[in-house]
């Protein structure tokens, strides 16, 4: 295998293509769970997601050799998976019942410094020089963009959205979780092995969830296709995406595609489902941005500016899916 530099340096337009490719499709998964949530409710909708993205994924592992490493890391693999796709994307449904696609992907964007506050939590990686004003700044964008949310709501509006961007919150909160267990007992797995197997453990624990709040009426073929893009697109061929990224471009530039996400997902709740924009969201969103490239290390410079990066991401290789 290449040096990422290296790599990246020889096929500079490969990785920048599969770089906004990304952010296209994990910006669009916003959308299409805000459509089916709608029809499906928020856990068959999650359900559905990584029960297709483990029918995508697997036969690629089988393929590749990672059969063995399944069976025998099956698991660490499967309880990883419920905190890295089972509840996040639960929470995310049940959020996007209530907030625009647009405002689940900024708070989306807040992952990387929950897994910094794991880190610190867990391994006692206590956040240095610019990554602790990073967080405080980037949790100020939050508080901002959860008090517009909630201020111009009253009653149980008001609640709703609330829960709402909690929700997002503690989605955000087990991606954490997940990098950080990914850490200290997936080091060495393959990361197809573990993208494939983690959909596998979301699928059996929201499996029942989904069957008890299956809807009454059948869902539309629109809310359907959501689902299928959803999980193909949107889950399975991100992963591939995601982990061909790290080999050509380096975990550093990877983490980048945080920032292209809320991009792609505004720009598609504002064409597809007529969200509206505010100036005050945009402003928050920047404070946030800001506060994430603070916090993981991606405006630091210096020596250890790799080592941060790969700390905010778990292992590197296995970080959080959308």
């Amino acid at each position: 295998m290449l040096n990422s530099d290296t790599a990246a340096t020889r096929r500079p337009h490969h990785w920048l293509i599969d770089l906004v490719l990304l952010g296209a499709l994990w910006g669009a998964s916003f959308l299409f769970m805000r459509v089916g949530a709608a029809e499906f409710g928020a856990l068959p909708t999650a359900a559905v997601r990584v029960a297709i993205a483990a029918l995508f994924l697997l036969p690629i592992a089988l393929w590749r050799g990672h059969g063995p490493t399944l069976v025998r890391q099956w698991r660490p693999i499967f309880g990883i998976g419920i905190f890295n796709s089972g509840l996040p994307f639960a929470l995310f449904c049940f959020a996007l019942l209530t907030i625009t696609a647009g405002l689940g992907a900024v708070l989306n964007a807040t992952a990387p410094m929950f897994g910094a506050l794991v880190a610190w939590a867990w391994f006692s990686e206590r956040p240095r020089g610019w990554r602790v004003p990073g967080l405080l700044i980037g949790f100020a964008g939050v508080a901002m963009l959860a008090g517009d949310a909630v201020g111009f709501r009253s009653g149980t509006a008001g609640h709703a959205a609330l829960w709402a961007v909690l929700a997002c919150l503690a989605a955000c909160l087990s991606y954490g979780i997940a990098a950080s267990a990914t850490r200290r007992w997936l080091v060495g797995v393959p990361p197809l092995a573990a993208a494939a197997g983690s959909q596998i453990g979301a699928t059996a624990f929201l499996a029942l969830p989904a069957v008890w709040t299956w809807p009454a009426q059948w869902p539309s073929l629109r809310a359907w296709w959501a689902l299928l893009v959803l999980g193909v697109f949107c889950t399975g061929l991100a992963y591939v995406l995601y982990f061909r990224l790290i080999d050509a471009a380096g975990p550093a530039r990877a983490l980048t595609v945080t920032f292209l996400v809320p991009v792609f997902a505004v720009f598609y709740g504002v064409v597809f489902l007529d969200e509206r924009v505010t100036a005050w969201m945009l402003l928050c969103a920047a404070v946030i941005v800001c506060g994430v490239a603070l916090s993981t290390g991606l405006l630091g410079a210096g020596r250890h500016r790799s080592a941060t990066v790969d700390a905010s991401m778990g292992t590197g290789s296995n970080r959080e899916l959308r």
